[in-house]
């Protein structure tokens, strides 16, 4: 299937590893220009050859001079990809009844909504330009409660903003000719997550679990019907049909790859 995304300028932020590493690699691979947006780089994704811009976009300016740094460059862009997101949580908080103080929940909010949404305000002009597309990465956690190995209701808080942030925004961009989706992934396997260091062995660590055995059986206890994580790759495709061209009616859409664990009607 041609996507029509050869040639196409391309910026992903948050794209040094995991899903947005992903992404890179997905558009690359379609013959897209990709412009990749981090505080740092990584020897995997300097071996993609994307253009590299180094940004902290949780800085209030971050996203604004981001953007114009980019644009200098070309000022084409066709599709934005706004992955930034995560953030660690300090030792402790998730024995906190709300998973952390002020200084946690600013910081997390800042950078999984705040930065999406100051980069899609800077980046506009220019995908009004292009009409093109903006797919914005969300999570299963927006929609998910209670459930065993949660994310922090911080982070839950702020994907569920981002995902009401796509739809309203939808709404009044696409007479301009942007179109603009998101995607909810369940859990994947990034090293965010699954890695020794990563947020399920914090979990693992606050409940006195084994690290292993609490990802073997997390795919079942949440009721995802594979019974496996979800590979990052697996969400890149996701995102390169919402920002296909060939995709014109998905328009506010938020597209589940969840493994249906999210048990809704």
């Amino acid at each position: 299937m041609d996507l029509q995304l050869v040639d196409k300028r391309v910026l992903v932020t948050g794209a040094s590893k995991g899903i947005g590493l992903a992404i890179v690699r997905a558009f690359l691979a379609e013959g897209a220009s990709v412009t990749a947006v981090s505080r740092h780089s990584t020897p995997e994704l300097k071996e993609t050859g994307a253009t590299f811009v180094a940004a902290d976009l949780s800085e209030v300016d971050g996203p604004r001079r981001m953007v114009e740094t980019v644009l200098a460059a070309d000022p084409r862009l066709d599709v934005l990809v706004n992955n930034v997101g995560g953030g660690d949580l300090p030792e402790g908080s998730l024995g906190d009844t709300l998973d952390g103080g002020d200084e946690i929940w600013q910081y997390v909010l800042n950078l999984n909504f705040s930065a999406p949404v100051r980069v899609t305000r800077a980046a506009l002009p220019a995908l009004a330009e292009a009409q093109g597309a903006i797919v914005n990465i969300s999570s299963d956690s927006a929609r998910r409660v209670g459930a065993p190995g949660s994310t922090p209701m911080p982070y839950a808080a702020a994907k569920a903003a981002l995902t009401r942030f796509s739809r309203e925004l939808a709404e009044r961009v696409a007479p301009q000719g942007i179109r603009v989706n998101a995607v909810s992934p369940g859990l994947t396997r990034t090293n965010a997550i699954a890695g020794r260091d990563g947020y399920m062995a914090q979990v693992a660590k606050a409940i006195g679990a084994e690290h292993a055995d609490l990802m073997q059986n997390l795919p079942t206890d949440l009721g995802m019907l594979t019974s496996s994580l979800i590979e990052p790759d697996e969400i890149a495709r996701a995102v390169l049909l919402l920002a296909s061209p060939t995709m014109p009616s998905v328009i506010g859409e938020n597209w589940a790859v969840d493994a249906g664990s999210v048990k809704v009607a």
